[in-house]
């Protein structure tokens, strides 16, 4: 697994203190009903699912966990809050990190879930870690200030909480949803000013609780093998969209053509158009049955209205590889219901404003500010007001 991690494979290691902290801690004793094979395996393993069978738990997949653990930075001594305990597999990996004259305290809202991360972890040989039942939007006042707090849950907002339990210096790695886009985020603090150190594409479950805000999911129309994620508490039009799957889909090109490589915040820019942003996902069986198969395997980000909806797709581009071997494809849209050919346009649109923006599409920032002392002039490709923050997604080209 870890030289999977470390080399061309799956990648996420690039330090060797995380190297060793992975090396140590015995994944298998944290999803002790998986296989080893299963255990080790480049994918998440769902530990929980609610009374709809949705999951709501996991140990998150070795390469996720290695780059946020990246991005946290912990050092020898540090104090650590871990937000979402999950299995008590990343918290272990984090006491390797903060050694022994370090703490690592673990809070998760489920109580099944916490006694089963504390057994995990005297099993695995860390009784030392503390997991304690409660709201992770609060933190753990009880065990502040921490040097480094990390949230392996999407959070839809950054809660003041957080701050004030971060010692100066510190450093918050956080999933952070930002009008329906899912990115770890390192912030680090500047005043009251959250400021961003680093970027990463990685998705997680949401966050539970009383604050906290889900995402929707839901099949269109059901039992036909399509589904929309929507996130920000919006309404979704489940008939009207339903309907828009047995029209006939507008498809768009955008001549914008790329290798079939992993590409730099491209979702950003989706959420500059005038619709909202979502997922699509489509089974392999739906593709069969005519559907319009996504951009990915597991579905594309695209725009909905209250009846219509577009969604990213690709095709071989003339020059099928680059220099370095990978594939060319070129990317386009996809869209159903009434204004299907309007959002396929729309969506194409900010695939070419992506591609114009190349030079400055790897240096986007993001700032997080108190919602009472959030900025009006401050030039953002994205202002999402939250509770208690208002996030700015900034490029260097605005």
């Amino acid at each position: 697994m870890v030289e999977k991690l470390t080399g061309l494979g799956w990648g996420g290691i690039r330090s060797a203190s995380v190297e060793a902290a992975m090396r140590t801690v015995p994944r298998h004793l944290f999803v002790p009903d998986a296989t080893l094979e299963r255990a080790y395996a480049q994918d998440s393993v769902v530990t929980h699912r609610d009374e709809r069978r949705v999951a709501i738990s996991s140990a998150s997949g070795p390469g996720v966990v290695a780059a946020q653990l990246e991005q946290l930075d912990v050092q020898p001594g540090h104090r650590v809050l871990e937000i979402g305990a999950g299995t008590g597999y990343n918290a272990a990996c984090l006491a390797e990190l903060a050694g022994s004259e370090g703490q690592v305290t673990a809070v998760d809202i489920g109580a099944e879930i916490v006694a089963e991360a504390r057994e995990h972890l005297a099993a695995a040989g860390y009784p030392d870690v503390r997991v304690v039942q409660g709201d992770g939007h609060l933190g753990y006042p009880e065990g502040a200030p921490y040097d480094r707090i990390i949230v392996t849950a999407g959070a839809w907002d950054v809660p003041t909480a957080w701050r004030e339990q971060l010692a100066p210096g510190g450093r918050l790695v956080v999933p952070l949803r930002v009008k329906g886009i899912s990115r770890s985020v390192a912030l680090e603090l500047d005043g009251e000013v959250w400021r961003s150190v680093s970027i990463e594409e990685r998705g997680f479950m949401p966050m539970r609780g009383p604050e906290a805000i889900g995402e929707f999911n839901a099949e269109l129309p059901p039992k036909r093998g399509m589904w929309i994620r929507a996130d920000d508490g919006l309404p979704v039009d489940l008939q009207a969209l339903g309907a828009a799957v047995d029209t006939t889909p507008a498809q768009a090109w955008s001549g914008v053509v790329v290798p079939w490589v992993p590409f730099d915040h491209l979702d950003y820019w989706l959420a500059g158009a005038s619709a909202q942003v979502c997922r699509i996902l489509v089974s392999s069986h739906a593709v069969e049955e005519g559907l319009i198969k996504p951009l990915y395997s597991w579905g594309s980000m695209g725009l909905y209205t209250h009846d219509s909806f577009a969604y990213l797709i690709r095709r071989p581009a003339a020059d099928t590889e680059t220099s370095g071997g990978a594939e060319t494809v070129e990317l386009g849209a996809c869209a159903y219901g009434p204004r299907a050919t309007q959002l396929a346009d729309e969506l194409v649109s900010r695939l070419q404003e992506w591609e114009q923006a190349k030079p400055h599409r790897a240096a986007l920032r993001i700032e997080v500010h108190p919602a009472a002392a959030a900025p009006s002039d401050l030039a953002a490709m994205i202002t999402a007001e939250k509770r208690e923050s208002t996030v700015f997604v900034i490029s260097d080209q605005t």
